[in-house]
């Protein structure tokens, strides 16, 4: 089969996913998105479990671009200003250019709540997530124990559902409303600089 519409369906599916949940999530949705004749994303993905597949794998290929790109040679936090600015720039982008794929992704893990085989597959981001923040956390020259490094990486993600609902008081009350501040806030909090 063709791996550059195969591609275009599956980042088309990411897509209908952020724009209308997992119920929207249909063959002939991801066509219509795609721009390509009715039954086509049938023919690569015959099931909507086919599809679903297809698009965590998708998400999953995705998320190594991002962290390859993010862990390239020197680009990593050497120390806690470089982490800040890391977490920062990674708030950012769920509120930004990155916004309809984590969609995608957190609609993958309603699905996946019930389906097995598709948590098996999505386990390998929220895996890395906790091994790549604590190495960068230590990169930083932080005291990284597993339990300051889990309680970051759960902050984060917990910022990042937050970001997501785009809910002004939420977002105030937790100190979204700036993001520098509220890595800054969590960072302290985990590691208090005056007992580094």
């Amino acid at each position: 089969m063709n791996q550059d519409r195969r591609d275009l369906l599956r980042d088309s599916a990411i897509e209908v996913l952020a724009d209308t949940g997992g119920r929207g999530l249909t063959h002939r949705a991801v066509d219509a998105a795609a721009g390509v004749p009715p039954g086509t994303a049938k023919n690569y993905f015959p099931t909507r479990d086919a599809l679903l597949r297809a698009v965590a794998e998708r998400c999953v290929e995705q998320y190594r671009e991002i962290t390859a790109r993010l862990t390239a040679a020197g680009s990593g936090p050497t120390d806690r200003e470089g982490l800040v600015a890391m977490l920062r720039g990674l708030l950012a982008n769920v509120a930004g250019p990155g916004r309809v794929r984590m969609l995608a992704y957190l609609e993958l893990q309603a699905e996946a709540a019930r389906k097995a085989w598709l948590s098996a597959i999505l386990d390998q981001i929220a895996a890395a997530d906790f091994t790549g923040f604590e190495l960068a956390q230590r990169a930083a020259g932080l005291p990284v124990t597993p339990q300051r490094a889990a309680a970051v990486t759960l902050a984060l993600h917990g910022a990042v559902l937050n970001l997501l609902a785009d809910g002004t008081s939420t977002l105030t009350a937790a100190g979204l409303d700036d993001p520098d501040r509220f890595v800054r806030n969590l960072l302290d909090a985990v590691y208090p600089e005056d007992a580094v």
